[in-house]
């Protein structure tokens, strides 16, 4: 039953990464103008009722003690010597478990589904899932202004191809840590990677990634927020420019709810200020994260 199980999901997922590939590349032409549409919708939806404020501030808490899955699609322009647009679609389950009555241990899991041009000129298309990140945040399970989590981070080398991953297992510490005010959020994410085992050929892997977090919500619509969450990157086995990925963002959510669904909806622009030679300049970014309280 397992091995049934295992083959209709691979088959199931290879399917999914053919029709993303050929969409994606159909589609390449007006991503900017959808994420431009988008960012127009998310100011014309209705308000949601206003006793969901504590859930809208949830939607935004990466140590939220309630099961959500976020889809979150990034359109990365200008990629490689072709300069063409990457595409990264991100699946992001965040699973509490209960520990103790005070206590609680947020998963937080990244599994990336890329698309993208090839390394060269006039090289083709490669696709397929990248590697897979694990978070494991130790939390108080009655926080409540402050809310913050500690534990370890894992690198799983699932990507399918060398264009995609890092090709090593790896390991390191993370935390987390907000601030949430009545129309303020101040708080950030930071967590470094070392491999220890994995492909001899490839590189080994020593990389810090930090995402600031900087939230405002809507008086007048609590459920509708300007976000400025940059993530800085720095891989501390290059040097110079290569060194450091540095935006500046800006992104607009609603919380909305599609029957008893409460869903967050959020469109982000990222400008690359500085960038290794290879990596994009622009990210367009829109996220659909579905909600599902206690």
């Amino acid at each position: 039953m397992i091995s049934s199980i295992y083959l209709r999901s691979s088959a199931f997922i290879g399917g999914c990464l053919r029709l993303l590939r050929w969409l994606l590349i159909i589609l390449d032409p007006i991503v900017s103008r959808c994420a431009t549409a988008t960012f127009l919708a998310i100011f014309a939806l209705p308000a949601f009722a206003q006793d969901a404020q504590p859930l809208a501030r949830e939607a935004k808490n990466p140590l939220a003690n309630l099961v959500n899955v976020q889809f979150i699609y990034d359109a990365n322009l200008n990629t490689g010597p072709d300069h063409k647009t990457q595409h990264v679609l991100n699946l992001q389950p965040v699973i509490p478990f209960a520990v103790s009555a005070d206590w609680s241990l947020i998963t937080r899991t990244i599994v990336p589904l890329i698309a993208q041009p090839g390394a060269g000129p006039g090289e083709s298309w490669t696709s397929g899932p990248g590697d897979t990140q694990l978070s494991l945040f130790l939390s108080p399970a009655r926080a409540e202004r402050l809310v913050w989590g500690v534990g370890p981070v894992f690198q799983i080398p699932s990507a399918t191809n060398d264009a995609l991953g890092q090709g090593k297992w790896g390991a390191g510490p993370t935390a987390a840590a907000l601030w949430f005010g009545e129309q303020w959020t101040f708080g950030g994410l930071i967590n470094n990677i070392w491999s220890f085992a994995g492909d001899h050929s490839r590189p080994a892997v020593n990389q810090m990634q930090l995402q600031p977090q900087i939230s405002y919500n809507f008086k007048s619509n609590p459920d509708r927020y300007l976000s400025f969450s940059p993530v800085i990157v720095a891989n501390w086995k290059e040097s110079g420019g290569e060194r450091w990925t540095v935006p500046v963002t800006l992104g607009i959510g609603q919380l909305v709810k599609f029957g008893k669904q409460p869903v967050n909806l959020q469109a982000t622009a990222y400008y690359n200020v500085v960038k290794p030679s290879d990596a994009s300049n622009w990210t367009l970014e829109l996220t659909v994260q579905f909600l599902f309280p206690k």
